[in-house]
C-alpha cells in the first residue's frame, strides 16, 4: 500500500518534473526569449521579493476573503434553493427553466451589468463569484437529493418519522457525497473566477497583482500569480477533501456506535 501511493506521487510529479527541466534547459540556452518566458531563477527571486514585502500576502489576503465569502454566500442560496425545489416539485417547473438560461451565460459577461447596478466595490467582485459556482454546488445538490432511494424514505414513513425528520435523518445523508462533490468543484471554480472577479476596478488580489503586472510588463510577476492561484488552489481542494473524508468516517463511527447502543439496550 505505502509503495503504491508513493507511486502515484511520483507519477504525479513526473510531468510537472519534464516541463521544469524543459524551462530551465531552455532558458540556459537562450531557446526561449527571456523577456517573455523568464528563466525559473528570475520568478524564483521575483516571489521571494513579493513575499520579503509583504506584498504578496497582502493580495492573497484579499483574495481569500473574496473567496470563501463569495463561496459561502453561493453555498447557502444554492443548498437552500435545490432543497426547496427538490421537496416541491411543482416550483421546479417554473424555476429550472429560467436558471438553465442562465447557466450558459459566462459571469464574465455579465460584469458590465454588474458594475452598473451594483457599483465597482465588493459587491460586484463577490457577485461574480457567486455566478461562477452557483450551478456546480446547486445541480449537485439537486441530483443528490432526486437520487435518494425512496423504498427507504417510504420505510422511514412507515416508522412514523415525519417530514422533517426524513429528510435530515434519511434523504440528507444519502445525498451528503453529491453534495460534497458539488462543493469541491464550486470551491475550485470560485478560484477560476477570480481573475474576472479582481477586473471590476479591483486595488488588490492576486487577480489585480496580474493585471497590473500585464500593464507593466512584467511576466515574472504574472507567473509568481499563476503558480500561487494554482499551488494554493490544490491546497484548498487537498484539505476540503481531508476534512470531508475525516467528519464522515467520524460520522459513521458515531452512527455504528449508536446501532450497536440500541441493539444491547
Amino acid at each position: 500500500m505505502f509503495k503504491q501511493a508513493v507511486g502515484r506521487k511520483l507519477k504525479a510529479l513526473l510531468l510537472p518534473a519534464v516541463i521544469f527541466i524543459i524551462w530551465c534547459l531552455g532558458s540556459k540556452l537562450q531557446l526561449f526569449n527571456s523577456y517573455l518566458v523568464p528563466p525559473p531563477a528570475k520568478v524564483f527571486t521575483t516571489a521571494l521579493y513579493l513575499l520579503k514585502k509583504g506584498i504578496l500576502l497582502r493580495h492573497l489576503v484579499v483574495s481569500f476573503y473574496r473567496v470563501f465569502v463569495g463561496f459561502a454566500i453561493t453555498f447557502l442560496t444554492a443548498f437552500l434553493l435545490a432543497v426547496i425545489i427538490a421537496l416541491n416539485t411543482k416550483l421546479s417547473a417554473y424555476i429550472l427553466p429560467l436558471l438553465e438560461f442562465i447557466r450558459h451565460i459566462p459571469p464574465i459577461a455579465l460584469i458590465p451589468l454588474l458594475i452598473l447596478w451594483l457599483g465597482i466595490g465588493e459587491e460586484s467582485k463577490l457577485m461574480v463569484i457567486v455566478l461562477a459556482t452557483f450551478f456546480p454546488v446547486f445541480l449537485n445538490t439537486l441530483s443528490g437529493i432526486n437520487n435518494c432511494d425512496p423504498k427507504l424514505v417510504e420505510v422511514g414513513h412507515v416508522f412514523g418519522l415525519s417530514r422533517r425528520e426524513r429528510f435530515f435523518k434519511i434523504v440528507l445523508p444519502q445525498a451528503l457525497p453529491a453534495i460534497i462533490v458539488g462543493m469541491q468543484i464550486g470551491l475550485g471554480y470560485s478560484w477560476r473566477s477570480l481573475i474576472g472577479a479582481e477586473l471590476i476596478a479591483a486595488s488588490s488580489g492576486i487577480g489585480y497583482m496580474i493585471i497590473e503586472a500585464e500593464q507593466l510588463s512584467r511576466p515574472d510577476i504574472i507567473l509568481v500569480g499563476v503558480f500561487t492561484i494554482g499551488l494554493f488552489g490544490c491546497l484548498i481542494d487537498y484539505l476540503f477533501f481531508k476534512l470531508t473524508a475525516h467528519y464522515l468516517e467520524r460520522g459513521n463511527n458515531q452512527n455504528a456506535a449508536s446501532f450497536k447502543n440500541k441493539q444491547f439496550n
